[in-house]
């Protein structure tokens, strides 16, 4: 994994290709696309892109390391991995996307749209609940435990170990099945259509987030 040109990591779950700086050109990940960001921090106006997982649901994960030039990488010079985010025709599935979406802004200068997002769904239908985390969702619809023990890692390192990749995919390679779930409980409960408003305004959302309407939140009523 230490090659400029990528490498594969070869897990249970599937295969694990790591790309430096951009997806390879021709590579097609169909028309949806699971997508996640591994970042410095959790604020997008500070914190620093690392790394992009996508995959297209066929349980193989595409993960593009994103170096800033001080560390020998090209930044947010990645015009496929771009191209791809903000393809009009690709649905981009998201677990709480409005953060990604904004980091994606911030670093890549790129809107991604459109998209979907599995948190805001379980929110929506499942609300029986107040655990809409990914973890609870693959574990409550798919049966599935994931390990969260890379969360707070070094994403930013050059070098990242086969445990962080294996972290990172795995928060890709259940969206589709997730979504699967969650699209026939927003049927059922007759929530769909206040599904899709809610994501068509993810990019906005992530927009005003840049700007500081974050805290207080602009839709909130202060006196």
């Amino acid at each position: 994994m230490t090659g400029p040109r990528g490498a594969t990591l070869f897990m249970p779950s599937g295969p694990i290709h790591l790309h430096r700086h951009d997806l390879p050109e021709g590579l097609d990940l169909g028309p949806v696309v699971a997508v996640d960001t591994e970042t410095m921090g959790l604020d997008p106006r500070r914190d620093r892109l690392c790394l992009v997982q996508l995959s297209s649901g066929d349980g193989v994960a595409h993960c593009v390391q994103i170096l800033p030039e001080s560390l020998g990488g090209r930044g947010a010079d990645c015009p496929n991995l771009k191209a791809l985010l903000a393809d009009p025709a690709r649905v981009k599935l998201f677990h709480f996307a409005r953060f990604d979406v904004a980091i994606l802004k911030a670093a890549l200068g790129v809107t991604v749209a459109p998209v979907r997002c599995t948190k805001i769904a379980s929110k929506l239908v499942r609300t029986y609940t107040d655990r809409h985390g990914l973890k609870d969702l693959c574990r409550d619809l798919l049966g599935i435990e994931l390990s969260k023990q890379q969360q707070s890692s070094d994403w930013g390192a050059v070098e990242l170990s086969p445990e962080q990749l294996a972290y990172a995919a795995s928060d890709v390679l259940h969206l589709h099945a997730l979504w699967e779930r969650l699209e026939g409980l927003l049927r059922r409960e007759g929530r769909l259509a206040l599904a899709e408003a809610c994501f068509a305004f993810l990019p906005t959302r992530g927009e005003l987030d840049l700007l500081g309407y974050e805290d207080p939140d602009l839709f909130a009523h202060h006196a």
